[in-house]
């Protein structure tokens, strides 16, 4: 289940490829990472939502990495691609 979800993510982020911003195409970029690693630590056998709340912590603990402005851009579009 977390594997189809992670993929429902990715491919929301690629659809918008063609139509993205420079700000959406480095929030989607930066979020696949974290997506990545998030999956990486659930495996198959955890639930869903302990996959999205390790990709939020995620993005929360590098909250330091970005500039504010481009940490709001990936919180944001977490909170989209995750709904």
């Amino acid at each position: 289940m977390i594997h189809d979800y992670e993929q429902k993510l990715l491919q929301l982020i690629d659809d918008n490829i063609d139509s993205a911003t420079d700000d959406e195409l480095f929030a989607g970029g930066y979020l696949r990472g974290h997506l990545s690693l998030a999956v990486a630590d659930c495996e198959t056998e955890s639930p869903l939502s302990v996959m999205k709340e390790k990709v939020a912590q995620s993005i929360t603990d590098a909250k330091s990495e970005l500039s504010p402005s481009d940490y709001v851009l990936v919180c944001q579009m977490w909170q989209e691609i995750s709904a």
